[in-house]
């Protein structure tokens, strides 16, 4: 196990907890790029988990970048600009890719702070439930950057247009309460509900056919770019796929015997 993570299994629910409390949980290493990335695709990998949420450890969920390393040849930052190119194309970009092409569902838990690209990483899960604590930024034009993780293509996703160019273009940070005005999560909680709350809401994807599950947020991911004739005609193929699924079947029997129905993941 990464020293960069917690990764703990209850049930179906997979929890991943951004380990390095005492720097704010940045994700910019590379070193924390591959924890994150190897969980992700741990998960996806094992069928029998059905959510996986993600968390930050100590007061922040996550800082983003480490401005600590941000002088060329430390971090992200190389020697030469094609040198930076190939770092942010082999490290931090990594992540955005690998949470668009898992199937397993992602609840962000944010519990505190969520700055940069610690913001965009929440992005990058498909649901938010944000802490009373919680704090969003957008805020790589405050340091002279510009959003290096695919932050310009998530987050107008996420709250449309308008909102996601007022954020990124001041810089400013928006408490949890705006950030469930605007849309950006989708529950805001007290600290100490926050993960009960999460959990709560894993518990009741995974309560649903696994294999639909998935098949359905990747419809959904793959609806984000296509037209609508693309979407029907996917739509249709995996509807073929699930309907031979013994879920389905199950589904369907409890239904008319008006009972609860067992999934198996089949």
């Amino acid at each position: 196990m990464s020293k960069q993570l917690l990764i703990e299994r209850d049930g179906a629910v997979v929890t991943i907890t951004l380990n390095l409390p005492e720097a704010r949980n940045p994700i910019s290493d590379n070193a924390m790029v591959d924890a994150i990335v190897d969980a992700l695709q741990a998960a996806d990998g094992d069928p029998s988990v059905r959510a996986v949420i993600l968390t930050g450890a100590g007061s922040a969920f996550s800082s983003g970048g480490d401005l600590s390393k941000m002088k060329p040849g430390l971090g992200l930052r190389g020697e030469q600009p094609v040198a930076t190119v190939r770092n942010y194309r082999d490290g931090i970009q990594r992540l955005p890719l690998a949470f668009q092409q898992i199937e397993v569902p992602v609840i962000a838990a944010v519990n505190g702070p969520a700055i940069g690209a610690g913001c965009d990483l929440a992005c990058m899960c498909d649901i938010r439930i944000a802490s009373q604590a919680a704090r969003f930024a957008e805020s790589f034009v405050r340091v002279g950057l510009v959003p290096g993780d695919g932050g310009a293509w998530l987050l107008p996703r996420v709250i449309g247009w308008p909102r996601a160019t007022e954020l990124a273009l001041t810089g400013r940070m928006i408490d949890a309460a705006a950030a469930l005005d605007w849309g950006l999560v989708t529950k805001v909680v007290e600290p100490g509900e926050l993960m009960p709350a999460v959990r709560a809401l894993a518990d009741e994807i995974a309560a649903n056919p696994p294999r639909a599950v998935r098949l359905t947020k990747r419809l959904l991911r793959e609806a984000q770019d296509a037209s609508l004739g693309t979407v029907l005609n996917l739509s249709a193929a995996l509807q073929a796929v699930v309907h031979e699924t013994r879920d389905h079947e199950e589904a369907v029997d409890a239904f008319l015997e008006r009972r609860k129905p067992t999934f198996t993941g089949n």
